[in-house]
C-alpha cells in the first residue's frame, strides 16, 4: 500500500503528499469498503506547473462505484509555488471490484502526461 490510508467512521481516506510522488510517480493502492463506507482520495496538486489531475476519477466499473465529489483545496500558505490538494469523493452503489485511476497531466497538445499517477482497486464486499 502506498500513501496513508485510514479508516474514519464510515469514510476510508487515502492522502498522498507531492514529497510522496516526487518518491514514487505511480501509485497503486488495494482498498476494501463496506456499500456503506465513502472513500475519500486527497492529492497534492500545484497548478503553477500548468499540471492537473483528471476532473473525474477513471472508473472502470460504474455499476460498482461513483463519483460524488471533486474539490480543489489552496494552499495553506501563501508562498508562490505552494502546492494545494485535490480531493475526490467515492461511493459504492453495489458489491464487486472497481479500478479506479487519476492522472496527473499538462492537458495540452504536446503537454507531458501521466507525469503522475494512482490506481485503486476497489472491493465493495
Amino acid at each position: 500500500m502506498a500513501g496513508c490510508s485510514f479508516s474514519q467512521g464510515e469514510r476510508v481516506i487515502f492522502n498522498v503528499t507531492c514529497d510522496r510522488f516526487l518518491e514514487d510517480k505511480h501509485l497503486n493502492w488495494n482498498v476494501y469498503l463496506q456499500p456503506e463506507d465513502s472513500l475519500l482520495i486527497t492529492l497534492c496538486s500545484n497548478s503553477t506547473t500548468g499540471f492537473q489531475w483528471s476532473e473525474s476519477a477513471r472508473i472502470n466499473d460504474e455499476r460498482v462505484l461513483k463519483q460524488v465529489e471533486h474539490t480543489y483545496t489552496p494552499p495553506q500558505m501563501e508562498i508562490p509555488g505552494a502546492p494545494g490538494k485535490e480531493s475526490w469523493v467515492l461511493t459504492p452503489l453495489k458489491k464487486g471490484k472497481s479500478v479506479v485511476s487519476w492522472e496527473y497531466s499538462r492537458p495540452w497538445v504536446g503537454g507531458e502526461k501521466s507525469e503522475w499517477t494512482l490506481t485503486a482497486t476497489v472491493v465493495v464486499e
